[in-house]
């Protein structure tokens, strides 16, 4: 965990873009992850007014990095028209990739390796592949290597329907191997745990739905997106495809479980949508943003990160949050807008209920009160992955990216956004505007 000193460069946001937010399998099913990156890069750099030459980093946060482009950030930042002679780096911390490239640049401005830094980060959710079985490694093998017809006929003969049964690897991704679990088996077990019904998770998916179409009316959300285009027609995708304006209540409760068929409260209505997308910021040294003349959208003032177990992991904005307060000296009645991604709802309404709690607090938190109540007036005040959607190496950079954009409408001085991060770890970074 690192804080913000007195001593060392203040790290402002100067800038930042991010494309549209599309379903897996939408207009954006064949857009190269580097492609997506590119975009949010370029038109981070145009309204940063800041030329690429006079970057000292790249860094780019990636949950699923391409085999045809072993480090994205380099690749895409190349694409992007930053010179060759500056360096990029591919990051990847599961859910909160995008937020850890720009706690990286934080950290490199405030140690002096650099003044500008380009960080973000990219999903591709829609071209994560489908594997073979292992068992079909050696036989396919031998076939590659066969040369003539009858080797070839001979390893056919051997080769069965199984070997050619695909395992989706999102799924694989999705399932962490110390504990088994597939995230929305973690997110039943706090629904369980905090006492959380299917309508309060339907009623707060609802409410994602709602404030999403509502910024989206009120133009906010064009204030950080960039059109793309994608296809063979080259036609522009300039909105975000998941926010339903016309979603209903009645409908999220028809909907299965998908986790727990039998007993289950999690469906594919209260979870995040898998989705395509790229976001982008642009940091720097705030005495340097001075002297160029740029207006910061806001500064970096903390971060933190923490550990749980596993199969709790949705609680890990809990732990971070509490980390970042400790470090601050602040409380949550200090912050008035918060941050937290909607993996699940069931997820984010056991962070709000234990961070409420005394119990929770003194049993996990060493601590002899509770954190304290986030109003849910200042939480996800525009909708969340629920509605938005989460391509999971690049939210933590929208998330940033939308908490300085709204901090900006409303004249607030602080906010935190975080995140539960797969395999038992939690992020969170305070950000400010004084």
């Amino acid at each position: 965990m690192v804080a913000w000193k007195a001593s060392t460069p203040r790290v402002a946001i100067v800038a930042g873009a991010r494309t549209p937010f599309v379903k897996m399998g939408g207009s954006l099913r064949a857009a190269h992850v580097a492609d997506l990156a590119k975009v949010a890069f370029q038109e981070t750099l145009y309204r940063g007014c800041w030329p690429s030459d006079r970057l000292d980093e790249v860094i780019l946060g990636n949950v699923v990095m391409p085999a045809d482009a072993a480090n994205p950030a380099r690749v895409s930042a190349l694409w992007a028209g930053v010179p060759s002679r500056v360096p990029a780096m591919t990051m990847q911390r599961n859910c909160a990739s995008g937020m850890e490239a720009i706690a990286d640049a934080a950290a490199r401005i405030r140690a002096g390796q650099g003044r500008a830094i380009l960080a973000g980060g990219v999903e591709s959710m829609s071209t994560i592949p489908l594997l073979f079985p292992s068992e079909s490694v050696e036989p396919f093998s031998r076939l590659r290597k066969a040369r003539t017809i009858l080797q070839r006929a001979a390893v056919m003969a051997t080769l069965r329907p199984r070997h050619f049964r695909p395992v989706a690897a999102l799924e694989c991704g999705l399932t962490d191997p110390t504990c088994g679990l597939i995230m929305g088996k973690t997110a039943e077990i706090l629904a369980h745990e905090f006492g959380i019904s299917r309508r309060e998770q339907d009623e707060f998916a609802l409410r994602s739905h709602q404030r999403a179409a509502a910024a989206i009316t009120a133009g906010r959300f064009k204030e950080e997106t960039v059109p793309v285009y994608a296809g063979d027609g080259l036609e522009p995708v300039t909105a975000d495809v998941g926010p339903r304006a016309n979603q209903t209540l009645d409908a999220l409760a028809k909907l299965a479980p998908i986790f727990d068929r039998r007993d289950g409260t999690v469906t594919v209505g209260n979870s995040c949508q898998l989705t395509d997308g790229a976001a982008a910021v642009l940091a720097m040294d705030a005495d340097l943003a001075k002297a160029e003349g740029l207006e910061p959208l806001g500064y970096v003032r903390a971060y933190a990160y923490a550990g749980l177990e596993a199969a709790r992991m949705g609680l890990g904005p809990v732990f971070a949050i509490d980390q970042l307060l400790r470090t601050s000296g602040l409380t949550l009645h200090d912050v008035p807008l918060f941050e937290i991604n909607e993996a699940f709802a069931a997820q984010v309404l056991a962070c709000v209920k234990a961070m409420s709690s005394a119990k929770f607090a003194q049993e996990h938190l060493h601590r002899t009160e509770s954190l304290g109540e986030i109003h849910p007036e200042c939480l996800n005040v525009n909708g969340g992955a629920i509605a938005v959607g989460h391509p999971v190496g690049a939210t933590g950079a929208r998330l940033v990216l939308a908490s300085l954009q709204e901090m900006r409408r409303r004249a607030a001085d602080l906010a935190i956004t975080a995140l539960c991060v797969g395999g038992g770890q939690g992020a969170a970074m305070l950000l400010e505007r004084r």
